[in-house]
């Protein structure tokens, strides 16, 4: 593969982070951000202070979208729960309505022994055909008793299933709710610093990150080398140009795309574009594939980042993954060297 130079990334900056959570990022998950006074600290402890500020709310957001997934699931495995619930019920009314009829019918004919009404009859055969058609009901209304009571087993059963999903459902709602609460205050938190700092400090700031993931990517030189190692498969190279294709897109919590980005989301965006849905979390994605080694990764390859595995990134050659890296950031390519390497994913 040939060298690329590395594009500009605008906005790729921690100044950006204070206009990012007052806009993008608070709005995603619906905060409005008050200003607030924070104790002057130097630019070195605020650029720490927040790298780990934003290392916890992005587990938070891993969460919060894995409870966004699993409610989505479970609201659609109780609504076709309850859609067989209330066949289910129709069917079984229906049938309870054939029984009636059949213990109608042998009422109308029984109280007189059979051997006395056949020759009190005055159409003998006429009887005999009758007394035909009542064994034949008689057989209906136990197999429809069976039915019966087989459908009410059933229906009970889903009726159980119904009620612990609605409240597994609850459940879930509940880790949203305290997921989202969280992302909020690591956000606020991070406003507070940033806000701590004066405007020459912000831009050094940012200065200083953008020229550090710059060096990162390129190995202090002036050029992105890829290498020339080919992508895994066809689907692997769509996924990468897909994910190249949105560098300089804003990181927001909980975004897919198509303009903004989480890490997982990206991921979810880029392999869509090639026919392959991923699941929505950096966990779940750890294993949406075979694990290989760092040393055998090759471009589209999902790499998979710290003990908890909530940051993920796409690897995009030469020792380089492209990424969504956190808010105030946009997407980038970063040394796959960044952050500690838990595994490597082949989709």
């Amino acid at each position: 593969m040939s060298l690329h130079r590395r594009p500009t990334l605008p906005g790729v900056q921690r100044l950006a982070c204070a206009l990012a959570l007052t806009a993008a990022a608070t709005s995603a998950i619906g905060v409005t951000v008050t200003p607030a006074q924070a104790e002057p600290t130097s630019r070195q402890d605020v650029k720490a202070q927040i790298d780990q500020i934003y290392d916890e709310a992005e587990q938070a957001s891993e969460k919060y979208n894995a409870a966004q997934e699993l409610q989505r699931r479970l609201q659609a495995e109780t609504s076709a729960l309850q859609d067989q619930i209330a066949s289910g019920q129709e069917e079984l009314n229906l049938l309870r309505q054939d029984l009636s009829a059949v213990a109608a019918a042998q009422y109308r004919s029984g109280g007189i022994d059979p051997g006395v009404r056949l020759m009190l009859d005055s159409d003998p055969a006429g009887y005999l055909a009758r007394a035909r058609s009542l064994d034949q009901a008689v057989e209906r209304q136990n197999e429809t008793l069976r039915q019966v009571l087989d459908r009410q087993g059933r229906l009970d059963q889903r009726r159980a299933e119904a009620t612990g999903k609605l409240a597994e459902l609850d459940r879930v709602r509940q880790t949203l709710a305290e997921s989202k609460d969280e992302i909020r205050q690591r956000l606020l938190k991070a406003q507070k610093l940033l806000d701590g700092l004066g405007t020459a400090e912000r831009a050094r700031m940012a200065a200083d990150d953008a020229r550090e993931a710059e060096q990162r990517a390129t190995r202090g030189t002036d050029r992105l080398d890829l290498g020339t190692l080919p992508p895994s498969s066809d689907r692997a190279a769509v996924a990468l140009a897909a994910a190249i294709s949105k560098i300089g897109s804003p990181y927001v919590y909980g975004s897919t795309g198509p303009r903004a980005f989480d890490c997982s989301g990206l991921m979810y965006w880029s392999w869509r574009q090639a026919g392959v849905t991923l699941p929505r979390t950096s966990q779940a994605q750890a294993s949406a594939g075979r694990r290989i080694s760092l040393a055998e990764a090759r471009p589209g390859d999902l790499v998979i980042f710290y003990r908890d595995m909530h940051h993920v990134g796409m690897y995009a050659g030469g020792g380089v993954v492209v990424h969504a890296p956190y808010p105030g950031a946009r997407v980038r390519y970063e040394s796959v060297n960044a952050m500690p390497v838990t595994g490597v994913v082949r989709v």
